[in-house]
């Protein structure tokens, strides 16, 4: 299997994060194959390293968190033949930037798990999106804050990272 085939874990971590904090380090310790990468700028700036990180990649499972969940969004939809999965923790669906992906439609498997304290990222607006815009949608809302900071390490990662 190529490069180009195998399975790409990529994960994208917040708008106020790094491949340093605390999801880019429990992914680098414990699935060293993912790619953990930092991303920093506008959003332009962010997607067009994302898409040059991804750019031999097909087969690929975003992991994204917050506002790295806006961006494999939005990756999504300009790829979405080149996704196989999205796990997108409290991803920031209702922000202006992403008006113009909000009328479209994906088939893409994706899974969402969202704190039901989350204080960031508004829970109802952001799961009326994703009812509307993923086909194929397990959405989680569980007592957590934001960052899931009580839940994260507790999800099975191996299955949605589908190594099961």
């Amino acid at each position: 299997m190529s490069r180009k085939d195998e399975l790409t874990r990529v994960f994208i971590h917040g708008l106020e994060s790094s491949a340093r904090g605390t999801k880019g380090l429990y992914f680098k310790k414990h699935f060293p194959e993912m790619i953990v990468e930092d991303y920093g700028g506008t959003l332009d700036e962010r997607m067009a390293h994302l898409n040059e990180v991804l750019r031999d990649r097909n087969n690929i499972l975003m992991v994204g968190s917050s506002y790295g969940g806006l961006m494999a969004v939005i990756f999504a939809c300009n790829h979405p033949e080149r996704v196989r999965r999205l796990v997108l923790l409290a991803p920031a669906l209702m922000l202006k930037e992403f008006r113009p992906y909000m009328n479209r439609t994906l088939d893409i498997p994706t899974i969402v798990y969202h704190g039901k304290a989350d204080d960031v990222v508004p829970v109802e607006p952001v799961r009326r999106i994703a009812e509307k815009m993923f086909a194929n949608l397990e959405y989680n809302v569980i007592e957590d804050n934001h960052p899931l900071e009580t839940n994260f390490k507790l999800l099975d990662w191996n299955k949605l990272l589908c190594y099961e």
